[in-house]
């Protein structure tokens, strides 16, 4: 790709130790749990400072097409559940929450129910969940792709019961029979066979904002979660910040040797964001948690890792990034899931940090990293926002690195660039 397209940014370079405070918009993940269960409440509630980003105004749009009420108020959610109706038609866009949390509600549905999404989510595993759904007794029409684009069609009502799933590409069909499953005639029972599920910290974050909604889920066998029939109590909610996507910020931090504050860190959380603490500080950094937020002072050295990351899989990419400047090899190991992801992220990482001078290896379930000098190039982002970020770090410290589509960022963080323009403008000031 040549410098002439039109779509390159040229990451800024850190001229000092970068020394600012950021407050990071609402999680993606909760905000659209939180939406699908507002949904299918048993009365009217608010969303509170919920993340707007692509992929969430997806999810209210998804919900609105169903016949919900989502409605703007003074920059929260305001949900209004109704009959859920087709026939309607969801964009998925490139957001897996979407493409699989709102199927098992469309099965409530009465009519007709269309997904379609990018090009790219036509490519993202969903044979687990439609599978699910039929043996829990939905009607999903798919032409037997396992894939977008497909129709639900809804028959006012579901079954449910007893289903095998194999959710080790994706915790996300976990969760979605999850968020539904209350709904169902005799609720759901999950019984997950495979290879370890991922992500589990966000199962763990399903189930929680379910219990706070007065519904009963039993998780205390092993690979089974048992959702028992009954409504969904209408809460207001306040949305956590998206601690994953604090992760280029922090880092900011780490590979520049300076300080970065993210405001109102939760004390307790189930995001798997809330690892970087130890991460960071496994790889040399001083983190501090207080009443103001999260503090990292970066070391002078960067230290390598040797890390299984598969429950916090979406914090590969900024680890990797930070690895290729560290002064001894890293491991990253437990993340084969990712393959599936908004891209093959460890083959776009792989391509990408070589691309720059990296010698980084691609292992069964991992990556290997030898740090070695980098220089700037053009580092292409596969429409994925987390490589966008893991370019934007190596940019602080590599010249000349121009990352292609940093828009894409706006799936889950409106205004990365100005954000990151900000945050090196307190730099120069500091």
């Amino acid at each position: 790709m040549g410098s002439h397209e039109p779509d390159l940014w040229s990451a800024p370079v850190a001229s000092a130790a970068v020394d600012a405070d950021v407050r990071i918009p609402g999680s993606k993940s909760i905000t659209n749990r939180a939406l699908i269960l507002a949904a299918l409440a048993d009365g009217p509630s608010v969303v509170r400072s919920p993340l707007r980003a692509r992929d969430t105004l997806l999810m209210a749009s998804a919900l609105r097409s169903l016949g919900v009420g989502v409605e703007d108020v003074d920059g929260d959610w305001s949900v209004t559940p109704g009959e859920l109706r087709g026939p309607a038609n969801v964009d998925c866009g490139l957001a897996g929450t979407v493409a699989r949390f709102v199927p098992p509600a469309a099965v409530l549905a009465r009519g007709d129910v269309e997904f379609d999404g990018d090009a790219q989510m036509r490519e993202r595993p969903m044979g687990p969940i439609l599978d699910a759904l039929r043996t829990l007794g939905g009607t999903i029409d798919d032409d037997g792709r396992n894939a977008l684009p497909l129709t639900v069609r809804g028959q006012g009502k579901m079954p449910g019961g007893t289903v095998e799933i194999d959710a080790s590409s994706s915790s996300q069909f976990v969760s979605a029979l999850l968020l539904a499953g209350a709904r169902y005639d005799a609720g759901v029972t999950i019984h997950h066979v495979g290879k370890p599920v991922p992500s589990l910290p966000h199962i763990e974050m399903t189930v929680g904002m379910l219990r706070a909604r007065g519904v009963e889920v039993d998780d205390s066998d092993p690979n089974t979660w048992r959702v028992a029939p009954g409504p969904i109590k209408a809460i207001d909610v306040e949305v956590e910040p998206d601690l994953s996507n604090a992760a280029p910020f922090l880092a900011a931090g780490l590979v520049t040797g300076g300080r970065v504050r993210v405001l109102s860190w939760p004390d307790e959380t189930s995001q798997p964001g809330d690892h970087l603490h130890e991460i960071f500080g496994l790889m040399g950094a001083h983190v501090r948690l207080d009443s103001e937020g999260l503090t990292l002072r970066g070391p002078e050295s960067i230290a390598g890792l040797d890390l299984d990351l598969h429950d916090v899989g979406e914090l590969t990419p900024v680890i990797a990034a930070v690895a290729t400047l560290a002064s001894e090899p890293s491991y990253l190991r437990g993340i084969a899931h990712l393959r599936g992801h908004e891209t093959d992220r460890l083959a776009a990482l792989s391509t990408e940090l070589a691309r720059l001078g990296a010698d980084i290896r691609e292992t069964d379930d991992g990556l290997e990293i030898r740090p070695r000098p980098l220089h700037g190039a053009v580092f292409r982002t596969y429409a994925d926002h987390r490589m966008a970020h893991a370019g934007a770090v190596l940019g602080l410290v590599v010249p000349d690195l121009q990352i292609e589509n940093i828009a894409t960022t706006s799936k889950t963080l409106p205004d990365f660039v100005g954000m990151w323009t900000a945050m090196l403008s307190r730099e120069a000031a500091a």
